[in-house]
């Protein structure tokens, strides 16, 4: 019988789900933490929050950057 569960929860979709701490992302783009927590509150970085951890999908972060290329070349 077939998997009832979302293909999102299968072990080979696991790095989609990837979750990056506020200090990752800082690094990643080389920002400093106000500057991250900027982009989360003005909603152009998503972002989920767990208890008091705020976790930034990998995804999110690519689509932030791909975002912000587009409107470099348009520019």
């Amino acid at each position: 019988m077939a998997s009832l569960l979302p293909a999102v929860l299968h072990a080979d979709a696991a790095p989609a789900l990837d979750l990056l701490t506020v200090p990752q992302v800082m690094a990643r783009l080389q920002l400093g933490r106000s500057a991250v927590y900027d982009l989360l509150r003005s909603g152009q970085l998503a972002s989920i929050t767990l208890g008091r951890a705020r976790r930034i999908p990998t995804h999110a972060l690519t689509d932030f950057i791909r975002t912000r290329l587009e409107q470099e070349a348009a520019a």
